[in-house]
């Protein structure tokens, strides 16, 4: 049984595939996020659902197939935020801050599927991992980018820088989440984004090292 209040005797009405399987996958997140990946079960999100079984399996193979697809559609949902913070500005120093805040707003919000990735249980499972790795490198080689155009980086070492970035808002992120006082968003994000703008602002734009020359 799960510990969410689900009506007695009461079944979903029908709806179109589509439309089921988002409920589906809201519900979903509703159980991992409350019970982990490992002890969350089948049951519990049909019961959720209020959905048979069958109903459930006739949209995922099983719990794994069902904890994937909730994964890659958060993951999307945050690089989709990520890559607009980067795009905000053509000023270096709005851009981390914007990205760093995209951050810990994704961590700050109401329905916490940042659990799917940072502390699901899911640690060493390989799919997991390389979803994962996939949506890390995907971000770094986009900020790596925009450090390449603004600096002249050999594109390698913009790319550890990039990894550098996320890692820093990945961290303290992770961090203010797991605190009992939080300080306020504003004020975490800004101390985090200070902190990377200090790193990366060493390296200069190209523009303002040809006119130091």
């Amino acid at each position: 049984m799960t510990d969410i209040d689900v009506p007695a005797g009461v079944r979903a009405k029908r709806l179109p595939r589509e439309q089921r399987r988002t409920q589906l996958l809201d519900c979903a997140l509703k159980i991992f996020v409350a019970k982990g990946y490992h002890a969350a079960s089948m049951d519990d999100i049909a019961e959720v659902a209020q959905v048979s079984k069958p109903v459930l399996y006739q949209h995922f193979p099983g719990k794994h197939e069902l904890f994937l697809d909730l994964l890659e559609s958060h993951l999307r949902h945050l690089q989709s935020e990520l890559t607009a913070a980067l795009a905000c500005s053509t000023e270096n120093k709005e851009r981390v801050q914007a990205t760093i805040t995209a951050f810990y707003e994704f961590i700050a919000r109401e329905d916490e599927a940042y659990r799917l990735i940072f502390t699901s249980g899911m640690d060493n499972d390989e799919e997991v991992a390389d979803r994962l790795d996939r949506f890390h490198d995907a971000m770094a080689g986009a900020i790596a980018e925009v450090i390449a155009d603004d600096t002249g980086q050999p594109m390698a070492e913009a790319t550890m820088l990039g990894h550098g970035l996320i890692g820093m808002a990945t961290s303290a992120a992770r961090h203010w989440s797991r605190l009992s006082e939080r300080p306020a968003l504003d004020v975490s994000s800004n101390l985090t984004a200070r902190l990377a703008w200090r790193g990366i602002s060493g390296f200069p734009k190209e523009s303002e090292q040809l006119a130091g020359e």
